[in-house]
């Protein structure tokens, strides 16, 4: 199968050129800059024209809920989700049913995955007060890393002896990416809100009890281990101005943002409600101002979406009852568009944020980057009339998404996953392919 890509803006590694991709199989087989089109006889050509061609997006953080809690979500349906979004690669967290923190697990899910999904996939694995003795079992070609939460979040995963944390740091044979909150204040400040507002707080006390307090001390925790003992380190979803402090002095210390502390901010309690409800909580304008600074100043390396979608009626409550996550695989890509749009970074910094480095931070195997010999992962994108996105047009199992009444000027037009054709600009989805584990190099 030989495809040629053309007219289009080709983004990648910090440059935007006009230019032409030919695929072969499963690869890229060139890039040509300037406005010739390569002769020959191909079976699919895609014309291009006004059109921004970038490496398919590597989401680094999602949680897809299978196997266990597939009412809300499952492989197919959210690797169809993000299809529609332009993302060509997942890694998955282990807080399913069974929990992804023994091999068996594991291997289970890479199974299910290679049956289901729709996109190239990989899992974390995920660490517990007892299970580091098998790190060293973990065959590092095919795990991304290891997934430590360093504050309760959903699934009951909290790692929270220190001796643990220190064995785990020191032993890692891969790059440790954590949830960072501190569960003793989180406690504190919950007993707190409900001594005032009842048992069950509005959600407005949402980033009150899940504090900035609580995420900079955790944070601030890990990066010590880290720096203790030479580990990688990949904090998740910062989402204070003071944590930011932590990033930016030490390659092997990094920090992730996601679309939701990226987009909104406290004030829209008020309008989305628990929608927005998510650990660690959505925080102050000015925090979300400082993390789109971060973006462009080397303090945030990643930017990805936690994508943990809910089903409506777990999202009743407050901050007590109320489920915490939201649906966002399929609109990062528009999202973050929005904010090149706005001044906030450039399309090409976007790229390095949402393709590169991910690819790179976790020795993805040739994957990420537009290049000769590497995997035809790639989203082709246009700039055109405000859209806005309904409820109609979600593809998450669940069926919301907390993105429903914003405009964005840019589309995902086509999303091709290893050199096939996955999503076409006419809205055809080839439900019976099926992506790739992903291999690395670590």
């Amino acid at each position: 199968m030989k495809t040629l890509i053309y007219g289009a803006t080709i983004v990648n590694e910090g440059r935007s050129f006009k230019g032409c991709l030919t695929l072969e199989n499963d690869l890229i087989a060139s890039v040509t800059e300037g406005e010739a089109v390569p002769e020959g006889h191909f079976d699919l050509r895609l014309n291009a024209e006004g059109c921004v061609v970038m490496p398919g997006v590597i989401d680094d953080h999602v949680h897809f809920r299978e196997p266990g809690l597939t009412a809300k979500a499952d492989l197919e349906s959210e690797s169809r989700a993000a299809a529609y979004g332009g993302v060509t690669t997942f890694f998955e967290m282990p807080n399913t049913l069974p929990q992804t923190t023994t091999l068996d697990a594991l291997n289970q899910k890479l199974k299910l995955a290679q049956g289901k999904s729709h996109v190239n996939y990989s899992f974390f694995f995920g660490a517990t007060n007892q299970n580091a003795h098998l790190f060293e079992r973990l065959d590092t070609k095919r795990v991304p890393g290891i997934k430590l939460f360093m504050g309760a979040s959903t699934g009951n995963m909290l790692v929270d002896r220190l001796e643990t944390l220190e064995n785990i740091f020191e032993n890692a044979p891969l790059p440790i990416m954590t949830h960072c909150e501190d569960t003793q204040l989180i406690n504190q400040n919950m007993a707190e809100a409900k001594r005032l507002y009842g048992d069950d707080p509005g959600v407005e006390h949402h980033p009150a009890i899940r504090s900035a307090e609580a995420c900079y001390h955790s944070s601030a925790l890990a990066v010590e281990l880290a720096t203790k003992y030479g580990a990688q380190l990949h904090v998740a979803h910062l989402t204070t101005a003071r944590e930011l402090s932590l990033f930016g002095h030490n390659p092997r210390i990094t920090a992730e943002a996601v679309i939701a502390h990226l987009w909104f901010c406290d004030a829209d309690y008020r309008t989305r409600g628990t929608q927005i409800k998510c650990n660690p909580a959505v925080k102050t304008i000015a925090d979300r101002d400082a993390l789109r600074a971060a973006l462009t100043d080397g303090r945030i390396s990643v930017v990805a979406t936690d994508h943990a979608p809910h089903l409506v009626s777990d999202k009743i409550g407050g901050c007590a009852k109320a489920a915490s996550g939201m649906p966002m695989v399929q609109f990062s890509l528009p999202a973050m568009l929005e904010l090149c749009e706005k001044g906030v970074l450039t399309i090409e910094r976007m790229v390095e944020l949402m393709c590169h480095a991910p690819a790179r931070l976790f020795a993805v195997s040739k994957r990420g980057f537009i290049k000769p010999g590497y995997k035809a992962d790639l989203t082709i994108v246009r700039r055109g009339e405000p859209w806005t996105v309904t409820k109609d047009c979600v593809q998450s199992k669940c069926q919301w998404s907390p993105m429903e009444g914003e405009k964005f000027r840019w589309r995902v037009v086509q999303t091709i996953c290893n050199g096939h054709l996955l999503l076409d600009e006419d809205g055809t989805f080839d439900a019976q392919y099926r992506g790739e584990e992903v291999a690395f190099c670590h």
